[in-house]
């Protein structure tokens, strides 16, 4: 089983190009497990979305942005 750096890494990666079959199953096991890494994966996807929306033009909102 990998570690929280290898599933940190594995998940990063998986922003640029597909994963294996195995990696991702090692990854949504280890996910299941490990909240912190639970929490890095979901920070890192609506990171990922929020940065596709300015490279879009559009600007999307996110939940505490009216209280700055």
């Amino acid at each position: 089983m990998k570690n929280c750096h290898e599933i940190t890494r594995l998940v990063s990666q998986g922003q640029e190009r597909r994963l294996s079959l195995g990696e991702r199953l090692q990854l949504r096991l280890h996910l299941l497990m490990c909240r912190g890494c639970a929490n890095f994966e979901k920070n890192t996807r609506k990171l990922h979305r929020l940065m596709q929306a300015f490279a879009r033009g559009q600007n999307e909102k996110t939940p505490g942005d009216d209280l700055k």
